[in-house]
């Protein structure tokens, strides 16, 4: 009997990697189940107001668009098996933060994505997170090996992380 795991892809919006992952995970054939907030920037900003009537005060605007998201981004997260949390290089995700604490807060082990310029800023996040990638495909590998227990292919070319110990 195959699970199919639901992977919540959190963060960053201006960039591939949500399509580098879902690309892999096709080709690995993993029993994954992607989802994720609503990405188009406009869209998620504007929500709100759409649904729910113009506002003249551009706080107003866009707290009705957070909350909105959040029914989502709540529901989502809370069937997670696992969270993906992506920090990007050019934009602060506040937003991204804040599902990283929720999913540690419920539990549901999480995985960060970043560069290695933001890891003194995302240390406390790094530190309760499950694993601390650097890009998409680390991630695909790290889902084959906790979904079906394979280790990447390509292991030798890997690098680890700095301060990691390689078995003997």
């Amino acid at each position: 009997m195959t699970t199919t795991w639901t992977v919540y892809l959190s963060g960053e919006i201006h960039s591939d990697w949500r399509e580098r992952i879902a690309d892999g995970v096709k080709a690995a054939g993993l029993p994954v189940e992607l989802v994720s907030p609503v990405t188009v920037h406009e869209d998620s900003d504007d929500c709100g107001v759409a649904v729910f009537g113009a506002e003249s005060d551009k706080f107003w605007h866009d707290r009705k668009g957070a909350q909105l998201n959040a029914i989502r981004t709540k529901t989502l997260l809370k069937s997670a098996d696992i969270a993906v949390i992506r920090f990007g290089e050019k934009y602060k995700q506040w937003n991204a933060a804040f599902d990283a604490g929720y999913a540690a807060a419920l539990d549901i082990p999480y995985i960060t994505l970043h560069p290695t310029e933001h890891d003194h800023a995302l240390k406390e996040v790094d530190g309760a997170a499950h694993g601390v990638a650097r890009e998409p495909e680390q991630v695909v590998e790290a889902l084959a090996y906790v979904i079906l227990g394979e280790m990447p292919t390509n292991r030798a070319s890997k690098k680890s992380a700095p301060g990691a110990v390689a078995a003997e």
